[in-house]
């Protein structure tokens, strides 16, 4: 029994999202990071051949409960369903996928003005502590109406006059001819946490957030390698500073160099630009597999 304990204080438990899209992303992350989990032996519970990690597949709205309870060390879930559950947890890293809002809606032949629209109103949810939080922030007294699945039809039977609902990209509202009047809460995956872990696992969730902040950071990273007059370095180095600075090598062809350097992606074409106006030519763009500060 002691042995056994041991061994369990040597193993992070993360859980994660049975299905969907967020196990997806959630498993790509873990891939990505070293953490090697075999999805043609998928059980409940699945180890890690080559990290002391189990993954623990549960619905994302237990996720936060279970990781409050010490069920599960840690787990990646909607920001969204930390904050509707309450539980005490401790929100350790942000992820960068499953980014979402959840915001009211109202039918697009209201006219809405304000937040005072909604005294006195019947919304539909799924989501009731949250709204029920910002309502009272704002003063607003309303009817909230919980339901499960299909929010957005509510106001076309008459079950609501409004939705407080998700909304990705808005295409669910404009076909149930709803309109999105505020935007309420901003959610994407985050990384929680039990908050009595033990020293042994506080350094294994260390080691992977330092693993996942590699991944996240190289995916918004592109790598510029370019032939380079010599005498331009210096404009160069003003255009694409780098992290710390890019590195020049000579080429056999005198007065000419090659300088590497990484850029955001957002910002890719226009420092293309910006370079090729300072005479660079050869310009090769790559993706980063991994970034590590």
């Amino acid at each position: 029994m002691k042995k056994e304990h041991m061994e369990m204080e040597n193993v992070v438990r993360i859980a994660i999202q049975a299905k969907g899209r967020l196990n997806e992303q959630s498993l790509e992350l873990l891939r990505e990071s070293g953490v090697g989990i075999d999805e043609n032996k998928r059980k409940f519970l699945t180890r890690s051949a080559n990290f002391p990690v189990e993954v623990l597949y549960l619905r994302d709205d237990d996720i936060p409960q279970a990781v409050s309870m010490g069920v599960a060390d840690l787990g990646i879930v909607g920001l969204n369903e930390v904050e509707e559950r309450g539980f005490d947890v401790n929100v350790a890293q942000k992820l960068g996928f499953g980014a979402c809002r959840i915001s009211l809606a109202v039918p697009k032949t209201e006219k809405y003005e304000s937040l005072e629209y909604f005294n006195g109103r019947r919304i539909a949810t799924s989501y009731p502590n949250i709204l029920r939080r910002f309502f009272a922030e704002k003063g607003i007294e309303a009817e909230i109406h919980e339901i499960a699945g299909s929010v957005e039809i509510a106001p076309a039977v008459g079950m609501a006059d409004a939705i407080f609902d998700i909304v990705s990209s808005g295409g669910t509202l404009v076909s149930n001819g709803l309109v999105e009047v505020e935007k309420v809460l901003f959610s994407e995956a985050v990384l929680i946490a039990n908050k009595e872990l033990s020293e042994a696992k506080r350094a294994l969730l260390s080691q992977l957030m330092f693993r996942f902040e590699s991944v996240i950071d190289s995916r918004d990273m592109k790598y510029l390698l370019m032939n380079l007059p010599s005498d331009k370095v210096e404009d160069a180095i003003r255009i694409v500073p780098a992290m710390r600075s890019p590195t020049v090598l000579p080429l056999a062809q005198s007065g000419w160099c090659s300088l590497h350097t990484v850029v955001r992606e957002g910002e890719l074409w226009s420092k293309i630009e910006q370079l090729k106006k300072i005479g660079a030519e050869g310009i090769l763009v790559l993706s980063l597999e991994k970034l590590v500060k």
